[in-house]
């Protein structure tokens, strides 16, 4: 190869290298405040490379699982950036304080992550960027115990949500009394079963109008959570709820969730584009 071409060949390299970063995500760390909880609470919000104040972006919220935080999402599924810029989205990665599993705890005052996601932290986002502020350009989904949160919350305020899935989500809480904390949110199951019976998903399908609330569902053959999964796309079929479910191969680990969240934005997508 001659020096000439090794130039140009140098030249075009760097260019592509400067393109490429210069056409990437936008990866904010937003602090936002919670009135209702009286604390800071960090987030991560993604933004599609041609993100312009001029135009109205729909919005993703991304739940993370138990013994994660805001972070877990764009450190371990980098990916998600690239759908941002694919499907021209805003991506909104709330931090769920480990085990809060985005409730308002009956038992400590301080956890108020229902309202913090569902409220707030929405009208937050909607403040700062430039998003389509109405439920027909917002859905949230989530993994394991932010599988849970997402499909909680899009269930209980479904004039703030017009779309939700879940991947390897807890949707019913009962068959884990002594697990992940939720005890220290809603009190002892033993002592309040009422309780884990109105805050477990399966239990919420009651709200659901049919093809008011567009949800997708997907669990992974080898999961824990897939038996309580089933019962819920039983539960769906039987009350006539349409949804989107799926059973792949797989476990409860980030291999399968990697895969898995390109699934879920795709229905998204196609969901903001019908609306």
């Amino acid at each position: 190869m001659g020096v000439k071409m090794k130039k140009y060949l140098f030249v075009f390299t760097a260019l592509l290298l400067i393109w490429q970063a210069a056409s990437a995500a936008k990866v904010d760390t937003l602090t936002t405040y919670s009135t209702v909880m009286k604390k800071n609470i960090k987030a991560v919000v993604i933004l599609p490379e041609a993100y312009v104040e001029s135009k109205s972006y729909p919005t993703v919220y991304l739940l993370h699982g138990a013994g994660d935080n805001f972070s877990g999402w764009v450190n371990k599924v980098p990916s998600i950036k690239k759908y941002a810029d694919q499907f021209q989205m805003i991506i909104v990665c709330p931090d769920g304080n480990v085990t809060s599993w985005y409730f308002d705890s009956p038992e400590d005052p301080t956890w108020k992550y229902e309202t913090y996601v569902g409220t707030e932290l929405v009208n937050i986002i909607d403040k700062k960027y430039s998003t389509i502020k109405d439920r027909k350009g917002r859905a949230i989904t989530g993994l394991s115990m932010g599988g849970h949160g997402a499909l909680y919350l899009a269930f209980k305020h479904q004039d703030t949500f017009g779309a939700a899935g879940s991947m390897s989500g807890g949707v019913d809480i009962r068959p884990f009394p002594l697990n992940w904390d939720i005890a220290k949110r809603l009190g002892t199951e033993d002592k309040f079963p009422e309780r884990w019976g109105k805050n477990s998903v399966v239990n919420l399908i009651y709200l659901l109008t049919p093809n008011k609330l567009a949800i997708n569902i997907d669990c992974g053959r080898d999961d824990f959570f897939y038996v309580v999964n089933m019962q819920l796309h039983e539960k769906l079929l039987y009350n006539n709820i349409p949804h989107d479910f799926t059973i792949r191969p797989g476990a409860h680990n980030w291999e399968y969730w990697s895969n898995s969240i390109g699934f879920q934005l795709m229905f998204f997508n196609n969901n903001f584009s019908r609306r």
